[in-house]
């Protein structure tokens, strides 16, 4: 009889593991996001217009160690305003500094080519979107400069969000500490010889549908078009892969005193500009 029952037990133990098993199994398709940065992709204005450097400037293509978004949005049409898309992911934000900011500590920091983002396709609407809008939060990047004839590299770590509450962050091998809110533009620069922190003017926000569907000033949501149409069916099985490929061509932008195409910020080559410039969704 207890040979009997034991028997009725292991048969039954078997079958919730199958039944765990298939549950675990179902976990339907997803969209996932990754980030790549591209030297050659077209630098754009803020109305996602060609842009050229202007005359007294210089540019260079940073090395991007890390990026992070606080926003995502997948939009149908260009006359889609700002929040009434299908919103995929918003970041932590933060009291902390005063008014609200986004929660740098709490941000999720990522290189070129790691995931980024999941999200069950099973909860994004069916239909067709023809844009996608980024907001993006934070990076981090190598650049070159002179300094008394040497050539040589530092990191920066730029904040580019709306409003960042920072209680400390990490530039390379130095630390800094904030313990406040920083508007869009505030960054740290690392040397051999020292950090020094500033306020870049300017933060390039590419939007080609400036004029239908226009983003809060100092926002940072890049937008870009899916080429075709990205579509999401009901029931869709299969999963959607995005690389979101942003344009860093030249990217980091000041002031020329001297005309050589080198950044010598001991000669007063002041930054103005450290946005994106430009953004495109490849889906796969």
């Amino acid at each position: 009889m207890a040979k009997k029952t034991f028997l009725i037990l292991l048969g039954c133990s078997m079958m919730l593991l199958g039944c765990q098993k298939e549950d675990t199994d179902q976990v339907g398709a997803q969209m996932t996001f990754k980030f790549a940065f591209d030297a050659n992709q077209a630098r754009l204005d803020n109305f996602g217009q060609p842009a050229q450097l202007p005359e007294g400037h210089a540019g260079q293509t940073p090395e991007f160690n890390q990026i992070a978004a606080h926003y995502v949005e997948i939009i149908p049409s260009a006359l889609t305003q700002l929040g009434d898309g299908a919103i995929l992911y918003k970041g932590p934000e933060t009291t902390a500094g005063g008014a609200t900011a986004i929660d740098f500590a709490n941000e999720k920091k990522v290189t070129a080519g790691e995931e980024y983002l999941k999200v069950a396709l099973a909860d994004i609407p069916p239909g067709t979107y023809e844009y996608i809008r980024v907001s993006l939060a934070y990076q981090n990047y190598d650049i070159r400069f002179k300094f008394e004839e040497l050539d040589l590299s530092a990191r920066l770590a730029s904040f580019v969000g709306y409003n960042s509450y920072i209680q400390d962050y990490e530039i390379k091998d130095s630390t800094v500490s904030v313990s406040a809110n920083k508007a869009q533009g505030y960054f740290g620069f690392e040397t051999i010889y020292s950090v020094v922190t500033g306020d870049a003017p300017t933060t390039t926000v590419p939007n080609p549908i400036a004029a239908t569907s226009p983003i809060p000033l100092n926002s940072c949501v890049v937008t870009g078009q899916f080429d075709p149409p990205l579509i999401i069916t009901d029931g869709q099985s299969s999963d959607i892969n995005i690389t979101l490929s942003l344009s860093i061509n030249k990217s980091f932008e000041w002031k020329e005193v001297n005309e050589d195409g080198l950044w010598e910020p001991t000669a007063g080559e002041e930054v103005v500009d450290m946005g994106i410039r430009g953004l495109q969704p490849i889906v796969q």
